[in-house]
């Protein structure tokens, strides 16, 4: 008997433990907890960081998270007014604001992810097919930037004027969804339209139209380029025959300047005395015959010319 006493107490504090231990928990910062007896709420949400307690086995802590947390929908095919098709691609973010209605209505952050599906894809839907896309792709009336305007100088036809833009559209959203997702214990924070596109029949069309107006605008650069082009030549070709001329002009008067001075140098050696004068004629006409005769010429002369009189009396000599 007396050896039963502490193996009794040994397991009575194994059982005291395990309670413990079973029924205790950690909230940390983050989270936020509702405590349930066989599936029910039976206390307020516990929101307080630290270790709390529970009744072993009979309750159940369901703990929540108490961040923003995450909502991307799957990209939808949406009518606009102007009966555009168009993909649209949007995410949100709440956080839960009342745990307890959130338990009861969602029960769990997949639940709560479903809800949203059908909410804001519902929502979004109905803002789309109200407003045209013009409204959808911009924001602003600010002033149209396009390159044809600075590069080529055209005055491009300016956009629509837009009367709610993207980001009024999405606030419309919000303000028609939040009320929904608080009866779900749910705060809707923020909604973005993540990407807005054609659908591919429309795409491609835009494509080719884009690449038509590409190609006329380069048609256009390059017939201004090659108009430029033929008068940078066209001016070059002037100036070269100019300078060429003034050249011709400049070596013309060179050589007639050169031409001139041999000339008086000439008379004045010719005019010396008459030795001068032979000897001149002689060299001069040496030079003549260099010039004009060749081995192949055939030559019928008068032997009393003036230009064979040297080669007359070199035969006479002989």
């Amino acid at each position: 008997m007396n050896k039963a006493k502490p193996l009794i107490l040994v397991l009575l504090i194994i059982v005291v433990f395990i309670v413990v231990v079973s029924s205790a928990f950690i909230v940390q910062e983050t989270e936020q907890v509702i405590i349930t007896q066989f599936g029910k709420p039976v206390t307020d949400p516990i929101i307080t960081p630290g270790i709390k307690f529970k009744i072993p086995i009979i309750q159940q802590a369901n703990f929540f998270d108490r961040r923003f947390l995450e909502w991307d929908g799957s990209p939808n095919q949406i009518p606009t007014k102007d009966k555009r098709f168009i993909w649209v691609d949007t995410y949100a973010r709440w956080r839960i604001q009342d745990p307890l209605l959130f338990f009861q209505r969602v029960r769990d952050e997949r639940g709560a992810q479903s809800r949203l599906d059908d909410i804001l894809d519902g929502e979004t839907r109905n803002a789309i097919a109200k407003h045209v896309i013009l409204e959808l792709v911009r924001s602003t009336n600010r002033d149209q930037l396009s390159s044809e305007e600075f590069v080529a100088g055209e005055e491009m036809p300016g956009l629509a004027k837009i009367k709610y833009g993207r980001e009024n559209i999405t606030r419309s959203i919000i303000e028609a969804a939040a009320p929904r997702t608080l009866e779900l214990g749910i705060e809707l924070l923020d909604l973005r339209l993540k990407r807005i596109n054609y659908v591919e029949e429309v795409q491609q069309k835009i494509f080719e139209r884009m690449i038509t107006e590409r190609k006329r605008i380069a048609d256009k650069f390059r017939s201004e380029g090659q108009g430029e082009a033929s008068k940078i030549f066209g001016d070059k070709e002037r100036e070269l025959k100019k300078i060429q001329s003034g050249a011709y002009k400049t070596a013309q008067e060179i050589i007639g300047k050169a031409d001139a001075e041999a000339t008086t140098i000439y008379a004045s050696a010719y005019n010396q005395d008459q030795e001068s004068r032979e000897f001149y004629g002689f060299i001069k006409t040496m030079e003549t015959y260099k010039t004009t005769l060749s081995e192949k010429d055939w030559f019928v002369l008068s032997t009393k010319g003036d230009f064979f009189k040297y080669l007359q009396k070199q035969s006479g000599k002989q």
